[in-house]
């Protein structure tokens, strides 16, 4: 979808983000959404709540933490909201909705997304607990996330020592990146020691591509979300403020195999570019949710985005999604070389979910904080993407493009 051309994003926030029973343990979701919509709720204009709140979450505890969150950040009574579940595309889908309701009523909306795993209720059917729900009716493959990230490894032929090699990129751009928080307890430097120190998740994997500790997220504690303007003719104020509003160009949800969720971003992306016309070359910012070190070098790679350590990427014709009556995007023309990790500079340029850690429904928004942050160093005019692989087979992707 081509969003209004007079959609902004104006202010960006999110919680540090940090593992499981740890530091924000003591947090429910709904404190976490609050603690974060409470900086964005009365900016620019300090007398204006936002329209609505919407919020992406998997685990709950469920009761509309949309709401909780407008609730609980003081917005008052009359402020709606409303929660997503999109797997961990929930908070990217969460901020595109946020967008086209403030694009519909013509005022500002807050989206995000929150995810407290260490507060999350246990699930059962028949009393029996489970960890991940079904994504897919009975009769379809439903393997779990790391199944998956291994199947697409081997059939991609990622090997570990890639997948090591493009997690350890992650940390070490994470260690010093401008978007890190004092917070964060994820990010550190990894050698090629402390990471053969990893043993696969999944006993059965095949050993030479298998998802290990390091090459999977961290589950993680944290929110983020931005607020949404139909009008950035006045500055906004506070400390979550941009300076420079990113406009919201375009958005995309995919559908994609769902035995093999982690290429379904590529559909995404590629209908994002077919539809505005712009090619991978046009970015200068471009944040891909690093679920599993498989999934998103699978993702690059179909992209043209990655590939030998100090290379030069490939063009890469870009495939319009089938009977969706976009446009191809334009073939990427030669660009930056790849970095010495193997990946175009542009993508995750201050670490991702493999460094920060993942808090599912959250993860999503917290790529777009990063990305319009990250757009605010870049000359006017200049455009990211971020993009999610979402559980189930579906791929989300957003577009945008600094003032």
């Amino acid at each position: 979808m081509i969003l209004p051309q007079n959609l902004w994003i104006t202010a960006a926030a999110r919680t540090p983000i940090t593992a499981r029973s740890r530091a924000q343990a003591h947090l429910g979701a709904g404190e976490l959404a609050a603690s974060v919509v409470g900086r964005l709720g009365s900016g620019p204009r300090s007398s204006e709540a936002p329209a609505a709140v919407v919020l992406g979450n998997c685990t709950g505890p469920g009761g509309n933490l949309g709401r909780i969150a407008a609730l609980g950040a003081g917005l008052g009574e009359p402020v709606p909201g409303w929660t997503v579940d999109a797997q961990c595309g929930s908070g990217l889908l969460a901020v595109l909705q946020a967008a086209q309701h403030a694009s519909l009523t013509g005022a500002s909306c807050v989206g995000g997304g929150v995810e407290s795993p260490s507060t999350a209720p246990t699930r059962s059917i028949g009393g029996v607990p489970y960890a991940q729900a079904p994504m897919v009716p009975v009769g379809w493959h439903d393997p779990g996330m790391t199944a998956a990230a291994d199947a697409l490894a081997l059939q991609r032929g990622i090997g570990r020592e890639r997948q090591e090699r493009f997690a350890a990129r992650s940390h070490a751009l994470a260690v010093s990146s401008e978007t890190r928080l004092d917070g964060d307890d994820g990010p550190r430097r990894l050698d090629a020691r402390a990471l053969a120190r990893f043993t696969a998740v999944r006993a059965e994997a095949e050993p030479a591509t298998a998802v290990t500790g390091a090459t999977a997220a961290r589950i993680a504690d944290g929110a983020a979300a931005v607020r949404a303007e139909p009008d950035h003719s006045r500055p906004s104020v506070g400390a979550a403020a941009l300076g420079r509003p990113c406009r919201v160009v375009a958005g995309a949800l995919t559908g994609g195999d769902p035995a093999l969720p982690g290429l379904a971003p590529v559909a995404a992306v590629r209908r994002v570019l077919g539809q505005t016309g712009f090619g991978l070359e046009d970015l200068a910012v471009i944040e891909v949710v690093e679920a599993y070190a498989a999934q998103a070098l699978a993702t690059l790679d179909e992209l043209g985005l990655a590939g030998e350590p100090g290379g030069a990427p490939e063009g890469v014709v870009a495939e319009a999604d089938a009977g969706a009556g976009d446009r191809a995007a334009p073939s990427p023309r030669p660009g930056p070389r790849f970095d010495a990790w193997g990946v175009d500079p542009r993508v995750n340029a201050g670490g991702g979910a493999l460094a920060f850690g993942h808090p599912w429904g959250a993860s999503g928004a917290v790529a777009v904080v990063h990305a319009v942050r990250r757009l605010q160093g870049e000359p006017p005019g200049s455009r990211a993407l971020v993009t999610c692989a979402v559980a189930g087979g579906m791929g989300v992707a957003l577009l945008l493009e600094v003032g």
